[in-house]
């Protein structure tokens, strides 16, 4: 799909004196998923606002297969939004939402038939959209989005009121529309299942980019040389450490962390001194923790002190 790209170029956008956006920048390439995140009032929204025509940037440009979305010719043959899942009409069925839809785009009911067997509505299509859940709206707005089979995807919190088995089914659809060459970028909040799907992240904070990297090469960095060590005798492990030059810290009863060096030379070293030990491990940083880390001081609304805290 050689369409399959969007592209996000020095994006700027304020509303009154508020700075939405500032100078954003990142590509959403072809074949893989692209998580896309940031804490409240980072500019996500805005910058897919921006993507889909919803909102004009006051400097930079957005491109969807190279092209601004208002150039698009029947806009849902080259990408598909799920942005917010509530807006429907309520008063008409699931089907004759899509419908609608897809006639004003030029398809017909075929594609709305084959996209309700994709997200797996079959059964409730006749029903009023106004007693669905909001995992079923979740599903209606996806087949919105496959439509016309686009090769660009937007997808703003999809995981928002999906049960264990829709979060299972949504995990297995992104995957698959990545392996069939698609651009696929997905906001959410949701740090755990976008490390289980996301092969890239772009970390954003007040309207700029943080991070745009691959998600393994930002774990793997994140991580380092982290070794977490059990033992009943922490202080002399630390001590036999500190012989060999080596970085550990007591950080409990029976904990020492170990920074710098790799596992095995962790073990050789407490094995020469004659050190107990019940476990060796590397630490591995999570996406969670990495995007704590880079946010940290970027988000909008930050707790304060706690009660007691703040009556010290």
């Amino acid at each position: 799909m050689s369409d399959a790209t969007i592209e996000v170029s020095c994006l700027r956008k304020r509303f009154g004196s508020t700075v939405a956006l500032d100078g954003m920048t990142f590509t959403v390439a072809p074949g893989a998923v692209t998580g896309f995140v940031g804490p409240n009032g980072a500019g996500k929204s805005t910058t897919i606002r921006v993507v889909l025509g919803l909102d004009a940037p006051d400097e930079g440009r957005a491109l969807i297969g190279g092209k601004p979305y208002a150039r698009l010719r029947h806009p849902l043959h080259h990408v598909g939004a799920l942005v917010d899942a509530t807006a429907l009409q309520p008063s008409r069925t699931g089907r004759n939402q899509l419908l609608w839809l897809a006639r004003s785009q030029g398809m017909s009911a075929r594609h709305v038939d084959t996209a309700i067997e994709l997200v797996g509505l079959g059964s409730a299509a006749r029903r009023k959209a106004g007693g669905y859940s909001l995992g079923m709206r979740q599903r209606l707005g996806i087949a919105a989005a496959m439509l016309g089979d686009p090769p660009v995807i937007v997808m703003d919190e999809p995981f928002n009121g999906m049960d264990p088995e829709g979060i299972i089914w949504m995990r297995g659809l992104l995957r698959s529309l990545a392996a069939e060459g698609r651009a696929i970028l997905v906001s959410s909040h949701l740090m755990g299942e976008l490390q289980g799907i996301a092969d890239h992240v772009v970390v954003v904070g007040r309207g700029r980019v943080l991070a745009d990297a691959r998600v393994e090469d930002l774990l793997a960095r994140a991580s380092g040389e982290e070794v977490r060590l059990r033992t009943s005798a922490p202080a002399d492990a630390a001590a036999a450490l500190h012989r060999h030059a080596t970085a550990a810290t007591v950080t409990g009863a029976h904990a020492v962390t170990v920074s710098g060096v790799p596992a095995q030379h962790v073990v050789e070293i407490l094995g020469q001194a004659g050190v107990p030990f019940s476990e060796v491990t590397t630490h591995r940083a999570t996406l969670e923790e990495v995007y704590l880390h880079l946010t940290g001081s970027e988000s909008e609304y930050q707790a304060g002190a706690s009660h007691r805290e703040a009556r010290r």
